[in-house]
């Protein structure tokens, strides 16, 4: 009886929740799916067709939650420390708004813009699109590359001096924008740039990085 996360590695979101199950320390198994198309099986446990679902067995036979927030809203509820949400309540709301920041635009424009043309294509067999992504990434990224420059600022993390749910959710994003070869300019977004290296070095997330590259190395990445 245990958790099960049910997605594909390379996702923001499957990242997301497994570097939130790892910094509680808690055990899980990952099971591989692929949504392209989502098997029948797949569709009653997401409405949606996305991914990372949850089956917490522990819970019941039927105990199945979908979208990566809900997850680790429940995780935290499940297992309190170490809290991966802050304290504060204006703070826990800043948390949780620069969640949704990741979760929607960040990761639309990151995800659609350069990850799938990029990364996606080449795992289909197909030529990457290159400069379908140097124009998201001239074009449409820097916006929210100031955005998160000024929000850091000297800090170390995004919301209370500690390390929460909006890192990992923002970190989570850049992983994939790594993989397809990119990174912010350090000339022009100095605080970003500082701030992710130690995001990305956490063992939670560092393990995750390693075990994508090794497999997308297997596809000349």
């Amino acid at each position: 009886m245990g958790l099960i996360v049910y997605g594909a590695a390379l996702s923001p979101f499957v990242r997301k929740t497994r570097v939130f199950l790892a910094e509680k320390g808690l055990d899980y198994t990952l099971e591989q799916v692929n949504i392209f198309p989502a098997p029948d099986w797949f569709k009653a446990l997401s409405p949606l067709k996305r991914i990372p679902v949850l089956r917490d067995e522990e819970a019941g036979p039927d105990a199945t939650l979908p979208d990566s927030s809900v997850i680790c809203a429940y995780l935290e509820r499940r297992k309190p420390e170490p809290a991966l949400y802050p304290k504060d309540n204006f703070a826990y709301a800043r948390a949780l708004w620069f969640e949704e920041y990741a979760d929607s635009e960040l990761a639309g424009n990151v995800g659609m813009g350069i990850f799938r043309p990029v990364v996606v294509s080449k795992l289909m067999g197909k030529e990457p699109d290159r400069a379908a992504a140097e124009k998201t990434l001239t074009e449409k990224l820097p916006k929210y590359f100031d955005y998160l420059d000024k929000e850091i600022g000297g800090n170390a993390f995004l919301v209370g001096n500690a390390f929460s749910i909006a890192d990992i959710a923002v970190a989570t994003q850049f992983v994939n924008l790594a993989h397809a070869g990119y990174a912010p300019d350090e000339a022009k977004w100095p605080n970003l740039s500082r701030y992710l290296k130690p995001i990305h070095a956490r063992p939670s997330f560092a393990a995750c990085i390693a075990e994508e590259r090794d497999v997308l190395s297997k596809f000349g990445f």
